[in-house]
């Protein structure tokens, strides 16, 4: 019996570290391949699928060089401020964050009514380590793998690459997907010719791009984008 017990962990084991290696080649290959699609999108087209019978859907692939620096800044300064510096992982701001939903759930348990709203921590490596590979369920395994993978992209790849990727797959709206086509549908532009106020309004959209595409121009999202604009400066790009 311990035998068996033995021999299944071995398999276990053996299974996973093939999963791993097969991330890790599929994270390779990325060096000079682009992703044809990630996990989170073919999700969103089931789900678009079945929830409308169609799939309205936008995205166009656009190489660094024509990628602005002033999104570049706008984005790493709304969300990943450290991108340029940490390992993949910004350990402080996943405290900062887990304080802060655990005084928000606090005060729902106070009030007894209520759902907390919970504030998240991820890198930008975290969150393309997500949208790549994972689903967006939250567990214990599933975060695991998160680090994981995060710590491959960050080995793997140089972090120019990290943020070409990104910001090219990144959701920025239902069934709108990456910069160019964020560009075109809320400015009629080409990617390369955004101005820094259009880069930062776009920046301020992507922690809840679906809820924003509603109201692009929204008081908040125009005032966030003005204090965006603030920092773009001292954002650090790889």
């Amino acid at each position: 019996m311990k035998r068996h017990a033995l021999r299944l962990l071995a398999v276990l084991a053996l299974a996973v570290l093939c999963l791993q290696l097969w991330f890790a080649g599929r994270i390779a290959l990325m060096n000079v391949l682009a992703p044809q699609s990630t996990s989170f999108q073919r999700s969103e087209a089931l789900r678009l699928l079945k929830d409308k019978q169609q799939v309205a859907w936008a995205q166009a692939w656009v190489d660094d060089e024509r990628l602005p620096r002033t999104l570049k800044r706008a984005v790493i300064a709304s969300e990943d401020d450290g991108f340029a510096a940490h390992g993949g992982v910004d350990w402080e701001a996943l405290q900062g964050a887990w304080k802060k939903n655990e005084k928000a759930q606090a005060r729902v348990e106070a009030r007894g009514r209520g759902v907390a709203k919970v504030i998240g921590g991820s890198t930008i490596t975290q969150q393309l380590a997500k949208n790549l590979f994972l689903s967006s369920e939250r567990t214990l395994l599933r975060k695991g793998q998160e680090l994981a993978l995060t710590l491959m992209l960050e080995t793997l790849l140089s972090k120019q690459r990290i943020l070409e990727i990104y910001l090219n797959s990144v959701e920025w709206g239902e069934g709108l997907f990456g910069a160019q086509a964020a560009a075109r549908h809320y400015f009629r532009t080409d990617v390369s010719r955004l101005g820094a106020f259009e880069a930062a309004r776009l920046a301020v959209m992507l922690p809840a791009p679906k809820r924003f595409e509603r109201q692009p121009g929204s008081p908040y999202v125009m005032g966030r984008a003005a204090l965006i604009m603030g920092r773009m400066n001292s954002a650090q790009l790889p």
